[in-house]
């Protein structure tokens, strides 16, 4: 039971992290919001995330707000097993999509993170709104393949671009150009 409450958390946190991002940071009806200011800020600036210490208040208020129902539902351990996977893996989310804009992807996971994401940031902002998985964009018909990105030269990562040439790192041509 209690690796089904982790479980169920995780779950949890990534249908949230879908709808978060698709409905309050999207739909233009829904704004405005605390999350949306701060959404529409990273999307126009590309490098910028909210402060830590909002994001860390958020999710302590967050988990206080949900103690009480979940422990009290599924029992004590259950209840905090759920707690544990949601803001586990919240907290997961937030480091893999830092490092996203950061750092290159090293594995067949991080090559995919990264064209799945900026295909979004910079392609059509009304798909792809999984940020560490595909999973709630399969569901609700949101999910595009995505062979290349193109990156406006103002947006472009670090990782990306070559020091010597200016243009995209060989390694990362397959999947990458600037704009022009």
């Amino acid at each position: 039971m209690i690796l089904l409450a982790l479980f169920c958390g995780v779950l949890t946190w990534s249908l949230l992290e879908y709808f978060i991002h698709r409905f309050l940071g999207h739909v233009p009806q829904l704004r405005p919001n605390p999350f949306a200011s701060e959404h529409i800020r990273h999307h126009s600036e590309g490098d910028y995330f909210a402060p830590t210490w909002k994001k860390v208040l958020a999710a302590a208020a967050f988990t206080a707000l949900l103690s009480w129902p979940a422990t009290t539902l599924l029992g004590l351990g259950p209840g905090l097993a759920y707690l544990a996977g949601l803001m586990g893996f919240y907290a997961t989310y937030e480091v893999l999509h830092r490092r996203e804009h950061t750092h290159a992807g090293v594995n067949a996971y991080g090559r995919w993170a990264r064209r799945h994401h900026f295909a979004h940031h910079y392609s059509d902002a009304r798909f792809n709104h999984g940020v560490t998985s595909p999973l709630w964009d399969l569901v609700f018909r949101t999910y595009k393949p995505v062979q290349s990105v193109r990156v406006p030269r103002k947006f472009v990562m670090p990782w990306l671009k070559d020091p010597q040439t200016g243009d995209v790192r060989p390694d990362y041509a397959d999947f990458f150009t600037l704009a022009k």
